[in-house]
């Protein structure tokens, strides 16, 4: 049960809250899910961190299997059942090797992983572990998504703070069906 009530159904939203619930639905394809039933108690809280995640999943320089690696390693930094599980799905429908998902998931070394791959895990981990990345995590990261890509991805890992603090905050529970965390 989260802390507050979770305004995921837009018959339940109270008459104030239709329209902010109906702007960040359109921002979100249609749907409120995730952290926004939540959110919604701060409308406009909930609009500008939809329209940042909207231009973080789908608009960005990254590609959606470097996104969604970016994506459940921040979901494992802050064991959010809900965003792991969700992004874990959308991690294999992108293209996301098994390697990639265990090792991020056990947090173990990444040496099964191509450098690609564990350039982006060991970002996002130093990144969220050291408040810094190091010069030589930089350099390995940077050819391979560009100036601009390793800002998105960076903007990308700040947003994906708001989700997880929110979904682990208010204590919202993941949907049935979605892969648990790994113990």
């Amino acid at each position: 049960m989260t802390r507050l009530p979770n305004l995921l159904d837009r018959d339940a939203v109270p008459p104030e809250l239709v329209d902010a619930y109906d702007r960040v639905a359109s921002y979100r394809n249609g749907a409120v899910s995730g952290p926004y039933g939540i959110l919604l108690h701060s409308p406009q809280l909930a609009e500008r961190a939809a329209a940042l995640g909207q231009f973080v999943r789908w608009n960005s320089d990254l590609t959606p299997a470097q996104r969604e690696t970016a994506i459940i390693t921040a979901a494992r930094h802050w064991d959010a059942e809900l965003m792991w599980g969700s992004h874990v799905r959308l991690a294999r429908e992108a293209g996301v090797r098994e390697e990639v998902i265990a090792a991020v998931g056990s947090r173990t070394a990444l040496d099964t992983l191509e450098a690609g791959e564990a350039a982006i895990v060991v970002y996002v981990r130093e990144l969220l572990e050291a408040n810094r990345v190091s010069a030589p995590t930089f350099e390995a990261l940077q050819p391979i998504v560009g100036d601009a890509g390793i800002v998105d991805l960076t903007g990308l890992v700040g947003y994906y703070a708001v989700v997880g603090f929110t979904l682990n905050a208010f204590e919202v529970p993941p949907p049935a069906g979605v892969d648990p965390l790994p113990a």
